[in-house]
């Protein structure tokens, strides 16, 4: 069913987003709520990536590049869904997860994949599990770009905004009481 979810109007606005989808087959807070006691990453840290990536779009794409310049040719990548992971790493997360019917179009699946790889990148890289701003990085580069820390002016500025996210879903989140 979540796959068929409309995204939220309010992105921004983390309890009107998770009003929007807390149907009783597609709670987005409950599932973001589990991926954060299974993997131990906070929900705002959760729900920004997932904002970041694909503004909570369920089929989210890269966009087409062009042959010569106007006709739809390939994408850039095999991102797909809620969490615009590619291809390898997805099939990666569904063998170490055990969740071999995940699908990157349903919102709990993304969001417990999300909180996979920012654990992994945690266990992995000694980053603290509330650091927003290099998980978002870790996730963004991959991690082997990460772990060469050559990192872009832009992907710093990609970072800090997620983080920046993050710590705005935190006090709404303490606002609307979840």
């Amino acid at each position: 069913m979540s796959a068929c979810a409309t995204p939220p109007s309010r992105i921004n606005d983390i309890c009107a987003v998770f009003d929007q989808n807390d149907g009783w087959l597609n709670n987005w807070q409950s599932a973001a709520k589990k991926a954060e006691r299974r993997h131990g990453v906070p929900v705002p840290v959760l729900m920004a990536t997932v904002r970041k990536e694909s503004g909570f779009k369920a089929h989210a794409k890269p966009p087409r590049t062009k042959l010569f310049g106007f006709i739809p040719w390939k994408r850039q990548s095999s991102a797909y869904g809620y969490s615009q992971a590619l291809d390898g790493t997805w099939a990666q997360y569904q063998r170490e997860a055990g969740a071999f019917g995940a699908r990157r179009s349903n919102f709990a699946d993304a969001v417990d994949f999300v909180g996979w790889y920012h654990a992994k990148t945690a266990d992995t890289y000694g980053v603290a599990k509330n650091d927003t701003y290099r998980l978002y990085m870790a996730y963004y580069l991959g991690w082997t770009g990460f772990k060469r820390g050559n990192w872009s002016a832009s992907v710093q500025g990609y970072a800090r905004d997620t983080d920046q996210m993050a710590r705005r879903y935190a006090a709404q989140l303490r606002q609307c009481g979840s």
